[in-house]
């Protein structure tokens, strides 16, 4: 792909994640944080994308005509739809601006909305199912609030399939097996409530992920961003083997955030949800340096588990079947 192609689908997806006029002040500073952080891909400048973006300097036109074959278009596309439902079923706001870009970039009308209910299938897909089964593990049975019954030793097993599946996701070039690291944290974080006997809904989960230091949104774009430019996001057959080494040299995020995220809210529920917002914060940063440490012990799982996977058993996984 060449970098024009790149910088365009990366533009697409800025555009996407600005489309329904309402991301929260701390979302568009991690998406900028992200933009900074990426900024070394040879030939794109995204801290200067994302300001064209905010400054509307680029338009879904400019996009279509830097996108010269029918994989790239599609490619975009798909990126678009996953970062407008990374924080759950995309908005009025956000269908419109997914169907101005389906027009824009010529798509064939079955093969794009086939791609949308797909994506929208793993939004709106329930916590409360399949959650446990997806890692391999069984969680403990729930107790009371405060209550020390809860097994530690099948949570942190379930905590370390979570983050090695999370993990063996960033190692697939298809869209949605990006796309469905999100639902799957989501699940991790609602089951272990569960096992300490709180009973949780999306809105507490997604806000437990934000005050952690977790945005949605800019998760979505920073692993898609990094296959992007890795090389890896959008191959296809033999390519995925291939991609996976260069990939495994990367921050190795979703198998760290996964691996955080699974421990912080173990703590926060075994402590009767006490930990104040900064040791949220503190706790999940320490965490994930952790998590990162031992990517590389867990890669050769990751590594298997990816050549198990398929959009069809993601899509189960995520939806609990």
């Amino acid at each position: 792909m060449s970098s024009n192609e790149t910088r365009a689908i990366v533009s697409l997806s800025l555009l996407a994640a600005f489309a329904d006029g309402d991301k929260h002040d701390r979302e568009r500073t991690e998406i900028k944080r992200i933009a900074d952080n990426l900024s070394h891909a040879d030939g794109v400048n995204l801290p200067s994308l994302y300001q064209d973006v905010l400054m509307k300097r680029v338009t879904l036109a400019d996009v279509a005509s830097a996108l010269t074959t029918p994989d790239a278009r599609l490619l975009a596309y798909e990126m678009a739809v996953c970062v407008c439902d990374a924080d759950g079923v995309h908005s009025q706001a956000e269908q419109r601006f997914l169907d101005e870009a389906k027009t824009a970039l010529g798509l064939q009308p079955a093969t794009a909305d086939r791609f949308v209910e797909q994506a929208e299938a793993m939004a709106a897909a329930p916590m409360a199912v399949g959650g446990a089964a997806a890692f391999g593990t069984e969680l403990p049975a729930a107790t009371a609030p405060g209550r020390p019954a809860v097994d530690d030793a099948a949570l942190d097993k379930t905590i370390l399939n979570a983050a090695i599946l999370n993990g063996a996701l960033e190692l697939l070039p298809e869209s949605l097996s990006t796309m469905a690291i999100i639902p799957l944290q989501m699940k991790l974080v609602y089951g272990i409530g569960k096992a300490h006997g709180y009973e949780l809904d999306s809105g507490h989960v997604k806000d437990f992920l934000a005050t952690a230091g977790v945005g949605l949104t800019s998760q979505y774009l920073e692993q898609a961003g990094r296959k992007l430019l890795g090389g890896l996001l959008g191959r296809i057959g033999g390519g995925m083997l291939g991609g996976v080494g260069k990939q495994a040299v990367s921050s190795g995020m979703s198998f760290a955030s996964t691996y955080a995220l699974g421990h912080v809210a173990k703590r926060y529920y075994a402590g009767g949800r006490t930990l104040s917002t900064q040791m949220l914060k503190d706790t999940y940063a320490s965490v994930v340096q952790e998590g990162q440490g031992l990517q590389g012990r867990y890669l050769p799982a990751m590594q298997e588990k990816a050549r198990t996977l398929d959009a069809g058993k993601i899509l189960a996984m995520v939806r609990g079947r």
